[in-house]
């Protein structure tokens, strides 16, 4: 049997193990071996690559983009525009009832009540959705990044008025909030866009604001404080970066209930006005014909259920790869 001979590190070496590579009783444990020279962004996406489940709805949802930015060359090869009415005479019955998938002329999710393609309807709703979606989303993240922040790194009397504001509008409910706004206004896709990020900026800047009243009182802050740093500096040089983390965290998760937003609406008509594809309105135009049209519901319905799905499992995949002690006992990764 070979002597045990520790290194200079005081580890083990190859002779103390036997021979079979099983270290023998009594020898001093391998140390566990770190990842040097990454940063925690780098080790965060390592883990997120590792969440087959955060990964294939990325995949997802970078190929529903790609589907959506490319809607119009993707419907031009099918030949029917999606406020197209030339065929409804193929497309419907004697009663007037839409017809469902038929393959020999491309409607390949059926037709609606007017005639149109169900299919191309589809692929231009997700175009309404996913711009709703991300837009509204960065316009309340930058409303509610710079509110929380003012009011988390300032306090006093900015703190309280800032608060207040937030209180108020988060007393609201949520829906009767948004029903109210786009009544007052026209219906349009930009209408939707401000309303929603009207009212989805406060629970962001909640979030902000109580992360900064912790980071401002970190060492480093003192550290730029004591070598005469202004306070924009120290806010834009030291505390947002600490911030990026949450943010990408957040807009992962409200994105998908800013889609839901847009669908309510539309659902309600009070949505983007027709005959502009949404989700929301193809589900209403479903009411009256679900019983004997059944794609009419299900393909809009699946299209909406799987896109916030995609986008609320890529979320919870974030944040348990930028936090991974907040999680310790998910099976995922």
């Amino acid at each position: 049997m070979s002597q045990v001979l520790p290194d200079k590190e005081g580890t083990v070496s190859e002779e103390a193990q036997d021979g079979q590579g099983a270290t023998r009783p009594g020898a001093p444990a391998e140390p566990v071996k770190r990842i040097e020279g990454r940063t925690p962004t780098q080790l965060a996406l390592a883990r997120l690559r590792q969440d087959r489940v955060a990964v294939a709805s990325f995949i997802f949802i970078v190929l529903l983009v790609l589907v959506a930015v490319f809607a119009p060359l993707i419907v031009s090869l099918l030949g029917h525009p999606p406020n197209d009415t030339s065929m409804y005479e193929q497309t419907t019955n004697e009663f007037g009832a839409p017809k469902g998938p038929n393959f020999s002329i491309q409607f390949w999710f059926g037709a609606d009540q007017f005639g149109r393609d169900l299919f191309s309807r589809v692929i231009y709703g997700a175009r309404v959705s996913l711009i709703v979606g991300i837009v509204a989303t960065g316009l309340a993240l930058t409303i509610g990044v710079i509110v929380g922040m003012l009011a988390g790194f300032y306090r006093g009397w900015i703190d309280t008025l800032l608060s207040r504001i937030m209180d108020i509008l988060l007393s609201i409910p949520f829906l009767l909030l948004a029903l109210a706004l786009v009544s007052v206004f026209t219906p349009s896709l930009w209408i939707i866009i401000l309303v929603i990020s009207f009212i989805t900026w406060t629970y962001i800047a909640r979030i902000i604001r109580g992360q900064v009243l912790s980071l401002r009182e970190k060492e480093f802050v003192e550290a730029s404080r004591s070598l005469g740093a202004s306070n924009l500096r120290i806010i834009f040089r030291d505390i947002f970066p600490n911030l990026t983390a949450p943010i990408i965290i957040y807009a992962s998760l409200v994105i998908p209930a800013n889609i839901l937003t847009e669908a309510y609406l539309s659902f309600l008509g009070l949505g983007v006005p027709p005959p502009t594809a949404t989700w929301g309105q193809m589900l209403a135009d479903s009411n009256d014909y679900y019983q004997v049209a059944w794609w009419m519901v299900v393909f809009p319905g699946m299209a909406l259920l799987l896109t916030t799905l995609a986008f609320n499992l890529l979320g919870d995949g974030l944040r348990d790869a930028f936090d991974p002690r907040g999680n310790q006992t998910s099976g995922r990764l």
